[in-house]
């Protein structure tokens, strides 16, 4: 009787006092679920913005504030002190100019005399592939309107010394942007965990690698950094492989700048589905017959076949009407596809499948069919605003750190929901999101 033709079961029905036990219309067979496809890399782009004050503190330190040394004039040799004034920062033509006075001293036999001169550094700032801001291409002119520096420099070349000494100082000068780098790199690296009925799951991204556009010189420093990963999930949560080291910064002609898109995928379980349709029924019962009311609905059952969602529910009850006495014992059994609607899965187009509709025909109970298939969408309902909120807060809250020195802000301007796909044991769920991030040195701000 288990898989008894439902032109059968009709004869038995007619026939009057027939009693069976198991009346189950074939089963839709389980399937491999299609290939986990993980959504495609995207790139997290970080603007990075360091101030004229932030490079011209940085480069004053970098540089002594005094010094001295020896010259031959006239046959023997002069001893030379000099100090400094602070740094003055300007940008042309893609350039970064240094300008700073300096006040030097110059030994003679009967005494000491001050020669002021004039210091220019044009150099162009690069990031390597280390994460060290340096300056490369130094050009360095010293002048002097002084006439006796001019005398100086013709006999014992006093502006050569200090054009080589300068930019010595200024091709080692390196500031260490990797820190700043490296603590975005671990939180991203972060599993973004949410919760999967009483277990828990994983969204994590691997990154695949670091890019850095050109460096624009505009009242600063401004550069776009690219984290590139590679989004997955997992269910359940697995320890993941150790923390690979920052990858080397790959500089590149050109990056997409402004607000990024990155897709994160989440997962969600069938039992946390079936678990809401129970939560809408009577004492774990459905009683969906008006003509047979001891016929009633329990234990829902969803599970993947052919891309289809297939809601399986025990069919149990007597019928005792029209001369029929009969105890139903059985399955039936509803399919659909699943969707997502106002940021809750739903499956909208659920349906009886045929061998059902006809079973329901056969019992005379087809008029509970409507009914039972309006409740199943309703209750089939599953909410992911906590799964919403934990990518929310992986690329904004986790991105927003630093001190008075350096800050990195994380924003998600918009969180869409961009599909869900039906697997084997869980629904896997793709959320886009609309980001902006960005660093600056000093920090600007205070940090939320």
């Amino acid at each position: 009787m288990r898989h008894l033709p439902a032109v059968a079961l009709v004869s038995v029905l007619l026939c009057g006092c027939a009693r069976f036990g198991a009346v189950y219309p074939p089963r839709p067979s389980e399937s491999p679920a299609p290939p986990i496809a993980d959504p495609p890399p995207s790139r997290i782009v970080v603007h990075v913005s360091v101030t004229d004050a932030a490079l011209r503190a940085t480069l004053d330190d970098a540089i002594p504030k005094d010094g001295d040394g020896d010259f031959a004039i006239l046959g023997s040799l002069r001893h030379y002190t000099w100090t400094r004034q602070p740094l003055t920062v300007r940008f042309a033509q893609g350039r970064l100019v240094l300008g700073v006075h300096v006040d030097a001293h110059v030994s003679l036999p009967v005494r000491s005399i001050a020669l002021p001169f004039d210091l220019e550094v044009a150099a162009e700032p690069v990031v390597n592939r280390d994460y060290a801001l340096k300056l490369q291409s130094i050009d360095v002119k010293v002048s002097s309107s002084d006439r006796r520096m001019a005398v100086a420099n013709a006999v014992g070349g006093v502006f050569d010394k200090f054009e080589k000494q300068v930019a010595l100082q200024l091709e080692s000068f390196v500031k260490d942007l990797r820190p700043l780098v490296s603590e975005a790199y671990s939180r991203v690296l972060r599993p973004i965990t949410f919760p999967v009925g009483e277990a828990s799951g994983c969204a994590r991204v691997k990154v695949l690698g670091v890019e850095a556009g050109p460096t624009v010189v505009a009242d600063g420093l401004e550069k776009d950094l690219a984290i590139i990963v590679a989004p997955s999930v997992t269910l359940p949560c697995s320890a993941g492989e150790p923390e690979a080291p920052l990858p080397p910064l790959e500089n590149v002609t050109t990056l997409p700048s402004g607000p990024f898109s990155v897709v994160v995928p989440v997962a969600a379980s069938y039992a946390e589905l079936t678990r809401a349709m129970t939560a809408t029924f009577t004492d774990g019962k459905l009683f969906f017959s008006t003509d047979y009311p001891g016929l009633f609905l329990e234990k829902p059952e969803l599970y993947e076949s052919q891309g289809f969602l297939v809601l399986a529910l025990h069919l149990s009850g007597p019928v005792h009407a029209a001369g029929i006495d009969t105890d139903l014992d059985g399955e039936i059994f509803f399919s659909g596809h699943v969707s997502v609607t106002d940021d809750q899965v739903t499956i909208p187009d659920l349906e009886p499948t045929i061998e059902t509709k006809n079973l329901l025909l056969s019992i005379k109970a087809a008029t509970g069919e409507a009914k039972i298939r309006d409740q199943a969408r309703a209750a089939l309902r599953l909410d992911l605003s906590d799964r919403l909120k934990q990518v929310r807060a992986a690329l904004a809250d986790d991105l927003t750190f630093g001190s008075k020195d350096a800050c990195f802000h994380g924003d998600v301007d918009k969180l869409e929901v961009t599909g869900a796909y039906a697997h084997g044991s869980y629904l896997r769920v793709y959320v886009s999101a609309v980001g902006r991030a960005s660093a600056t040195m000093p920090c600007a701000s205070p940090l939320r």
